[in-house]
């Protein structure tokens, strides 16, 4: 099997050009296949606020009634994706940035039932796995954006987590995969508010005990239950750190493994 790592790096990186750039330099120096799949960032919050169009935020999620909509479509999809890959262009790591309504790659639905509405957030049904491995294999980087489509027309705003668990899975048939969260901390912590406390490994019967003492909680709860679903569904392993750390996350060095209770 061919090695893989799927990568996803979220609003920490993008918001900020000089940790974007030393992370595109790390990515495009990285051997082998590669998949990066990127977050929003705020960009598209502030062009809303510059257009008048509110913004509604539950529990850090966007509400993406239609006018959102446009503008994440265009933020996430036009510049920000393609900034990426220019950026690795010049860093000599050819790459091609897509959303999931390209070559009809990820098709997902908008997310229904629940207490709240999230309008058009959208849910995933199915990733192409041929689609990228298509791509992969003429040599391509592939940057993806946090857009999928319903096959009807519409483009439902999709969580970044979500598509770069579902995309390492769907690939994981073929691939040894390994997925990469990188976001702002040094790992899962034991205490959220030092970042020198990063726990080296979780597996199932401690991730339960961390919930039940409440040392994981919020924001990392959905983090941690992809990383397990993942394992559970053919993924090698899952990392979860500082994306600053690229190289040292993937050689072990640093972050939280994730692994699974057969290991």
């Amino acid at each position: 099997m061919n090695k893989l790592l799927v990568i996803k790096i979220g609003g920490n990186i993008i918001d900020d050009a000089h940790k974007l750039s030393a992370f595109l330099e790390a990515f495009s120096a990285i051997p082998g296949r590669k998949i990066l799949v990127h977050g929003g960032g705020k960009l598209a919050t502030r062009m809303a606020e510059q257009l008048g169009i509110p913004q509604q935020m539950v529990d850090g999620r966007r509400i993406t009634d239609a006018e959102t909509l446009k503008i994440v479509t265009m933020v996430y999809a036009g510049y920000i994706n393609k900034n990426i890959v220019a950026q690795l262009q010049s860093r000599q790591c050819n790459a091609i940035g897509v959303c999931g309504a390209d070559g009809n790659a990820i098709q997902g639905h908008k997310r229904t039932g629940g207490d709240i509405d999230y309008g058009f957030a959208g849910d995933i049904d199915r990733v192409d796995p041929g689609f990228f491995d298509n791509l992969l294999s003429r040599g391509l980087s592939v940057v993806v954006a946090p857009i999928t489509h319903d096959n009807k027309g519409q483009l439902p705003n999709t969580n970044a987590d979500t598509i770069a668990q579902e995309l390492a899975v769907a690939m994981s048939a073929a691939h040894d995969t390994s997925l990469v969260y990188g976001f702002e901390k040094n790992g899962v912590l034991m205490n959220a508010a030092d970042d020198n406390t990063a726990i080296t490994r979780i597996d199932p019967a401690s991730y339960q005990r961390l919930k039940a003492d409440r040392t994981i909680f919020a924001g990392m709860i959905p983090k941690l239950d992809n990383a397990f679903a993942a394992l559970d569904k053919g993924v090698k392993k899952v990392i979860i750190g500082k994306a600053e750390n690229l190289h040292a996350l993937i050689a072990g060095h640093s972050g939280t493994l994730i692994i699974n209770q057969h290991e």
